[in-house]
């Protein structure tokens, strides 16, 4: 088994405040918003419908057949803050002690509520315990259930995880143990699969906290029978019980349109897909399967260099929120949910466990600084389900084509599932950043905190300090045992002219290479200091010219970070900006501003305001007169967190050579 569970710490840094949100800010937002106390905010009743479950209120089930998810979902996220404390021990503060003791005061209640709507036999969906208590497992496609039951299995192995609650454990136990006995290849039982995947992983992480192999076989006949023909979902449809809830038919949408074996194009609903990914990318670490392997590699390249944006985002369409064609990634309509960000960014993850490769760590961090904390607002207190990479508000108020699209976060959504899982992936981060592969210790991400685990039998810590991403110096301070093992550090693909020194002493990187990691394999004595410098040059990147929608534009990339220019620095006309070929940017840390970011400037020019002619349309040869402007580019991330305006990551450039 190539897997073994391991977590940094988050100390400080850009991380450390991000982490820090969450926990002071996004979590207490969340509780109060799943108990409908946000003003003006769609209505969860996530909570209330537990209590309508457990027989604790009367009334109506409210909300969509998955709403128990979100719960689920915040319930993860305050069990990874727990942990993150209990691992740092002494290093918290009495205010975050304090606020822990409040968010595990709420998960207890949550936990408490949870069990008490559990069913003897295990079962627990709120929708069909309220709503519609004959129909279970009647329509796998549709309803969720085993999703939603996935989202309490990793709730729960979470948790326990962090504050070692069996009462969550029992209760998780007890509905896998439920669908264990009510799926599966044996006579009486139903040979299916669900329409929305999730439950595979989460059985899979169930398997490794309590090593029970009936979970670990359970999520691979899941993963297995999928896409087989006969075709489950058609079957299903000729129990005089089934129902339907949202009418879609199509095989690619779930992914169970082939086996998944023989899958070669990540299609259909873009979460979907990612889950599926990770529940095989984790089954081929488990079992070394090699077909399996296989596939995931093929499925994670054609999402990554064929259908995703440069912001690391994925499923541009919003029909069915779903993954479009090849180089089809238009900015201004681009679905790119940030539940799709995460799922890729947790795919990249499991695909580097797989293959020790660092093109999957520059994907989960591409996908980390832009499409997923674009999603959340800087105070913590709304979110962006869609995340476009070019906003006109005029045009998404009058054309319904941009419906979709949002200038403005919310503060919670009728569908909320990405506010909750954007604290869970922040909260969780320290699970992330580092692997082991037998004697090899691997640095993915540059995360300010200390790893410690075990590798040959000796205890090894390595803690990081860093800038990062706003600085280029990567510092680990070896302070576990005396151990012989090989370190390995991500060169960022990024990266132009990187140096490194070990305890003082200049090393030649190229000749330590391998797959994208600088390896030092060596006897590491304890104060051992390896440093990297990563200079953080400001690039300006080209899509490939198949991508239609960027072709003749460029995007501003520093380090990990994409870049945009929004309306409140750039004036309103962002079409009709371009940047100069042959500037020099300034480049600017402000540390109070929009939580401390570096700005980046750079010479340009934008249409004149005045002197347009008014005809729509002209045979004039002449060109529209331009201003020469300053142009100011914030990251991508930190965007609309001011004035509402104008916003693209896409650029023109002046003088482009169309030879």
């Amino acid at each position: 088994m190539r897997w073994q569970y391991m977590r940094s710490t988050v100390e400080g840094g850009f991380w450390g405040q991000f982490q820090n949100l969450v926990r002071t800010e996004v979590v207490p937002f969340q509780w109060k918003a799943l108990n409908d106390e946000i003003p003006d905010a769609p209505k969860s009743h996530s909570i209330e419908n537990f209590r309508i479950a457990a027989g604790q209120a009367g009334g109506e089930y409210e909300g969509m057949v998955f709403q128990d998810s979100d719960l689920y979902k915040w319930l993860e996220a305050a069990g990874f803050l727990l942990a993150e404390s209990a691992q740092q021990g002494s290093k918290s503060s009495s205010d975050r002690a304090r606020i822990d003791a409040q968010i595990e005061a709420w998960a207890d209640e949550a936990i408490d509520l949870i069990a008490a709507a559990q069913r003897p036999d295990g079962y627990l969906n709120t929708y069909f315990i309220v709503k519609e208590p004959d129909r279970r497992w009647k329509n796998l496609r549709e309803a969720h259930e085993l999703y939603c039951a996935g989202h309490l299995i990793e709730a729960g192995v979470a948790v326990h995880r962090g504050t070692g609650n069996q009462k969550i454990l029992d209760v998780v136990r007890k509905i896998a143990d439920h669908i264990d006995g009510h799926f599966g290849p044996d006579e009486g039982k139903v040979h299916g699969y669900p329409g929305h995947e999730e439950v595979e992983l989460a059985l899979i992480k169930l398997y490794r906290l309590t090593g029970e192999k009936r979970y670990l076989d359970l999520a691979k006949y899941f993963v297995d029978e999928r896409g087989k023909s006969p075709h489950f979902f058609d079957e299903e449809q000729k129990d005089p019980a089934h129902f339907t809830i949202f009418g879609i038919r199509s095989y690619p949408y779930s992914q169970s349109h082939i086996p998944v074996r023989e899958q070669t194009e990540a299609t259909g609903h873009a979460v979907r897909a990612m889950y599926l990914y990770i529940a095989m990318a984790d089954l081929a670490l488990e079992t070394g399967d090699e077909k399996l392997r296989q596939a995931c590699t093929r499925l994670w390249n054609s999402a990554t260099t064929r259908r995703m944006y440069v912001t690391g985002g994925i499923g541009a369409s919003a029909r069915q929120e779903a993954f479009s064609t090849d180089y089809d990634l238009p900015g201004d309509s681009a679905y790119a949910e940030t539940c799709a960000a995460i799922g890729l960014f947790i795919f990249s993850q499991r695909m580097a466990l797989l293959e020790d490769d660092s093109r999957y760590a520059d994907i989960m961090e591409r996908a980390l600084y832009n499409g997923i904390i674009s999603g959340l607002a800087l105070d913590g207190h709304s979110y962006f389900y869609v995340n476009p990479l070019e906003v006109v508000p005029a045009v998404c108020d009058a054309n319904p084509t941009y419906a979709h699209v949002k200038y403005r976060r919310q503060p919670w959504y009728g569908c909320a599932c990405c506010p909750p899982n954007i604290a869970r992936i922040i909260a969780s981060l320290g699970e992330y950043t580092y692997h082991v592969n037998g004697n090899t210790l691997y640095a993915d991400l540059f995360v300010a905190g200390q790893i410690s685990c075990e590798i040959g039998g000796k205890k090894v810590s390595m803690r990081l300090k860093t800038g990062y991403p706003w600085k280029g110096d990567i510092r680990f301070e070896y302070n576990g045992e005396q151990a012989k093992f090989d370190f390995a550090v991500r060169l960022p693909g990024w990266s132009r002219n990187a140096s490194l020194s070990l305890n003082g002493n200049a090393v030649d990187h190229n000749t330590l290479l391998s797959k994208g990691y600088i390896h030092l394999e060596r006897t590491w004595l304890p104060g051992d200091v390896f440093e990297l410098s990563l200079p953080l040059n400001v690039e300006l990147v080209h899509a490939n010219p198949k991508v239609r929608d960027a072709w003749g534009k460029v995007a501003v990339h520093r380090g990990p970070l994409v870049y945009c220019l929004e309306q409140a620095d750039n004036g309103e006309s962002l079409h009709a900006v371009q940047v100069s070929r042959a500037t020099d940017f300034t480049v600017a840390h402000l540390p109070e501003f929009l939580g401390g970011v570096t700005l980046l400037s750079a010479e340009g020019s934008v249409l004149a305001e005045t002197g347009v002619a008014d005809e729509l349309y002209s045979n004039s040869t002449q060109h529209p007169p331009v201003t020469r402007k300053k142009l100011t580019f914030v990251p991508y991330y930190a965007w609309a967190n001011r004035s509402v305006g104008a916003m693209t990551v896409w650029v023109h450039q002046e003088n482009v050579n169309t030879k």
